[in-house]
């Protein structure tokens, strides 16, 4: 499948459980607080699972305001993650430096349409591995217009790629986090990965979010796979799942079921990375154990699965819809970015629900009777809709009702289960 490249720490590590046939588990986790942030690298590279590190940056640094985590850090305030910039590359390879096993992996996560600061302090020090792309980490999260960020992102990969063994993943699999249809998720995810491509990359991962139905899931990874493989010759590369991001069951054994899902799902599908949550994630920030205590729960969950490698039947149509996609954009121009930006403005990309003032907003999506997701309306896509009969576009009530579907279906099925067994199912407040 992949052409063997120089690889670094991050990507050797995930290669190598992929060797064991092992499922890496990773936690989203970032502390301004050195000594916090030291003990939640411990706890991960401790934990009884195949585990990487996650330095997850605040949201100061995220848009570039680095003289107010600085402040922060100075007046002892807390962030919402590790402020990198501001703290210092010095600081940060303190911080990584001694961990418990030798081949430990660290990876950056921000959310920034402009990462290059970012970047450029992870490297030097000596971390090796991000996220992120022009399209994910734009529209979701900033106002910057996609030309804009597709500039940042080409100037940052470039400087990524000046390093050898750097790793890079695609955040556009998580598109909204949910409601998406799963063939715009994996056609974003495959185009941002041949973006990176075109920049120099040649270790990369393609993401993908767990969704409202599981076979439907199960095609999409596939299908993410197929067109890694036919868009992604000559590099490394891997797929990672994050567990649902969407609103988490109420119920503790509601969010373990849908986390042991996620991890079922990756097992099945051959996934090689999963980005987990946890039971606290309705109610509370969670806290280092609350991750651990994941972590193992979704490796124990992944442990002795098959493998699926193809469906009989492509009942849900991602792969064809994903391939429609990707192709539209790439004849759109030999220069990917240039493409991605032309693709929003004549509406061939068009991300259901987004805001952001260079996404079309003419399609829409909706939650079908088995529960998949599905077009209910496609806009300039070359792809077809297909509503259900007799169904109106969604409204604000119909939104909220989505939004709760899966919250609603793990803490039904946990209910249920506690209720047939006599046993008691905890509900946070």
């Amino acid at each position: 499948m992949n052409t063997p490249v120089p690889l670094g720490r991050f990507a050797s590590a995930v290669a190598a459980a992929r060797r064991a046939g092992e499922l890496v588990v990773q936690p989203r986790m970032g502390f301004a607080d050195l000594p916090r942030m030291r003990d939640g690298l411990l706890a991960v590279a401790r934990a009884d699972a195949r585990t990487v590190g996650t330095l997850t940056i605040d949201s100061y640094t995220r848009v570039g305001d680095h003289g107010s985590a600085a402040l922060a850090i100075a007046e002892g305030t807390d962030l919402n993650g590790y402020p990198i910039v501001a703290h210092g590359a010095d600081t940060t390879r303190t911080l990584v430096s001694g961990l418990p096993r030798d081949s430990f992996a660290v990876q950056v996560r921000h959310g920034s349409a402009d990462p290059y600061a970012i970047i450029r302090t992870l490297l030097d020090a000596g971390l090796d591995a991000t996220e992120g792309g022009p399209v994910s980490y734009c529209l979701p999260y900033s106002r910057t217009p996609i030309r804009d960020s597709v500039d940042a992102w080409a100037r940052s990969c470039e400087l990524l790629a000046g390093r050898p063994g750097t790793h890079l993943e695609s955040f556009g699999g998580c598109m909204l986090g949910q409601l998406c249809p799963p063939g715009l998720l994996v056609a974003l995810s495959v185009l941002e990965g041949v973006f990176f491509k075109q920049h120099g990359l040649r270790s990369v991962s393609l993401s993908y979010a767990q969704q409202t139905h599981h076979q439907q899931d199960v095609e999409a990874l596939l299908a993410l796979r197929t067109l890694a493989a036919e868009h992604l010759a000559g590099l490394d590369w891997h797929v990672v799942l994050y567990t649902y991001m969407g609103v988490f069951p109420r119920t503790t054994q509601g969010a373990l079921r849908l986390l042991r899902d996620s991890a079922r799902l990756a097992a099945r599908t051959g996934t090689e990375r999963l980005i987990v949550k946890t039971p606290a994630e309705a109610y509370r920030i969670p806290t280092i154990q609350d991750n651990v205590h994941a972590l193992e729960e979704a490796a124990r969950a992944a442990a002795h699965h098959d493998v699926v490698t193809a469906v009989a039947d492509e009942e849900f149509g991602v792969l064809s819809q994903a391939r429609a996609l990707v192709e539209a954009v790439l004849e759109l121009h030999p220069d990917t970015g240039r493409a991605l930006t032309e693709a929003f403005r004549r509406g061939i990309l068009d991300v259901p629900y987004c805001l952001h003032s260079d996404n079309a907003q003419r399609t829409r999506s909706y939650i079908d009777a088995r529960g998949s997701l599905q077009w209910h309306a496609t806009g300039a896509m070359p792809i077809r809709a297909t509503p259900a009969p007799g169904r109106d576009l969604p409204r604000a009530d119909d939104l909220l009702g989505m939004l709760a579907h899966t919250q609603q279906a793990f803490d039904r099925a946990a209910l249920e289960h506690g209720t047939e067994h006599g046993g008691t199912v905890a509900l946070h407040g």
